[in-house]
């Protein structure tokens, strides 16, 4: 059986600035879709003049603020998977499959440092929700 050891301190330090990084971007991005904002050209656009806006337009706004609050909770999730994983990195269990205990190779960590799951186990979950 291939045991590998725990990530070392300085990688460990790494992947705990990303996700530093990434909680911050996602509280950010949290906020501005909860005040309304998406891009700051959209609201210069609206019609000023009180005009009724078109049906079209009305529906297209409607769209707009439907995904960005799709977009939100699926950034929640991604949020606690990081608060997650910063407290596995606290108590030293982090860059482990949640599922199978194997440690999950360093490409995917890098790409998801957030990930809880290897590749393999993750393909099983998915097989299952579907």
């Amino acid at each position: 059986r291939m045991t590998q050891t725990k990530l070392d301190k300085k990688k460990l330090e790494n992947y705990k600035k990303l996700l530093l990084k990434l909680k911050e971007d996602f509280l950010y991005d949290i906020n501005n879709i909860a005040q309304g904002h998406n891009g700051g050209a959209d609201s210069e656009s609206r019609d000023v003049s009180g005009h009724v806006q078109h049906m079209a337009d009305v529906a297209t706004d409607m769209y707009d603020r439907e995904f960005s609050l799709g977009l939100a909770s699926n950034e929640r999730e991604v949020l606690q998977k990081v608060d997650v994983a910063l407290k596995k990195i606290k108590d030293k269990s982090y860059g482990f499959c949640g599922e199978c205990s194997k440690p999950i190779p360093e490409a995917r960590l890098k790409a998801l440092p957030y990930v809880e799951t290897c590749l393999k186990c993750q393909e099983k979950i998915e097989s299952e929700r579907r």
